[in-house]
């Protein structure tokens, strides 16, 4: 069966080493363009593409995927079926071109949180349990038939980094799970079911990072746990943005939320509508992360 694999970040990257590992015939992997980074700008290929370029598969980088130019590509490829993991949307007429189909990775147990931030979202929202789908593409996002799902428990001092890492690999094993169901005509995709009190997991902008003190403690940590390391829930304190990446939680009667306290010479208590955040890693506006301490200690 020919296979193209499309992908960008790391996440996709666990999955392609593991899909070459298990045999698959890869004919190519498509992936985002090279980015100017750096100090010098130079331009910077994507993990997956340096993943491909490292195992000998040829790497198409489409500006436009709706391009005739891409769409021949694609035709001179003769792909069965397509896998996408962490890439951005497909046109109808690409997901819908090889005779198999288009077979996607989802980080969370599908129908709940579909969207582009399921990692993020799910701890935000203080689950104990997500885990990974594979299904095919349709039309409306993330609505496609399921395939296979997979369990993850979220520990309580589990980030969005550490969830992230459990996920790409169990998603991995899965996606290779998945592609010998395919191949062997041993899986039955089955219609996502509508369900009540659905979550979704839209984009993460700034004004979702912000920390609001008048709410209950354990939220404002899993706020904290959810967008920790990336894109970090931020406050503000002497008039300067103050990033806080991980804490611990104190019950208590804090007198007015949002009060910021230096209890010692290396604490710094943070007043909720609950109790008490105690930031443990921080990253004040301008400077590097740091632990609380040397962020007191620099303090006027």
């Amino acid at each position: 069966m020919r296979i193209v694999f499309y992908g960008t970040p790391d996440f996709a990257v666990t999955s392609l080493e593991r899909i070459l590992e298990a045999g698959f015939n890869l004919v190519a992997v498509v992936t985002a363009p090279d980015k100017p980074s750096g100090r010098g700008m130079k331009l910077k290929s994507s993990p997956v593409k340096e993943c491909a370029v490292k195992h000998g598969i040829p790497v198409l980088q489409p500006q436009n995927l709706k391009s005739d130019e891409f769409e021949e590509q694609l035709k001179s490829l003769d792909p069965d079926l397509q896998v996408i993991i962490a890439f951005r949307m497909l046109p109808e007429k690409v997901w819908n071109f090889p005779e198999k189909g288009t077979v996607n990775l989802h980080a969370s147990l599908l129908p709940q949180y579909r969207g582009a931030a399921p990692i993020n979202r799910a701890i935000i929202n203080g689950e104990t349990e997500t885990g990974v789908t594979t299904f095919f593409l349709k039309h409306e996002i993330d609505t496609g038939d399921l395939l296979l799902q997979k369990k993850v428990t979220i520990n309580p001092d589990d980030t969005a980094g550490t969830l992230h890492d459990k996920l790409m690999n169990v998603g991995a094993d899965l996606m290779v799970e998945t592609l010998r169901g395919i191949v062997s005509n041993t899986l039955e995709p089955v219609p996502q079911k509508d369900i009540l009190n659905l979550k979704t997991a839209p984009k993460i902008f700034p004004k979702d990072c912000e920390i609001n003190w008048y709410t209950e403690g354990l939220k404002i940590k899993n706020l904290i746990r959810g967008l920790s390391p990336y894109p970090g829930a931020y406050t503000h304190h002497q008039n300067k943005i103050l990033k806080i990446y991980s804490c611990r939680f104190e019950k208590g009667t804090p007198l007015k939320a949002g009060d910021f306290e230096k209890t010692n010479s290396s604490t710094l208590r943070i007043s909720c509508m609950d109790g008490y955040i105690y930031p443990e890693w921080v990253q004040p506006e301008g400077k590097r992360k740091m632990n609380v301490l040397d962020y007191l200690n620099g303090l006027k």
